[in-house]
């Protein structure tokens, strides 16, 4: 399954997470993907794609990132071209 995890930077202060993983690395346990980040101008924000088949690896890469000061948000998310599959038989019903 895939995420979108909506990560929260303390006070906007993205340096202490960016020390974090420079040094310590991300700290993703075996069997969770990162598909890639984009982070709002501002730091108040940072959205990452992640995929894993077992949800204790998100868990568990939360508690990983205990003392950064970030807060989490983790929404299920399905490709807009598995939902337009979905969706198609429907189009033409009125």
């Amino acid at each position: 399954m895939l995420f979108m995890v909506i990560e929260r930077f303390k006070d906007r202060d993205a340096v202490p997470v960016y020390q974090r993983v420079r040094d310590q690395g991300r700290a993703f346990p075996d069997g969770l993907k990162y598909h890639g980040s984009w982070i709002e101008p501002n730091f108040d924000r940072c959205f990452q794609l992640m995929e894993c088949d077992d949800l204790r690896l998100l868990q568990e890469w939360v508690l990983n990132c205990r003392g950064t000061g970030m807060t989490f948000e983790i929404v299920p998310v399905v490709p807009s071209q598995d939902t337009r599959e979905v969706v198609a038989p429907y189009l033409d019903k009125a």
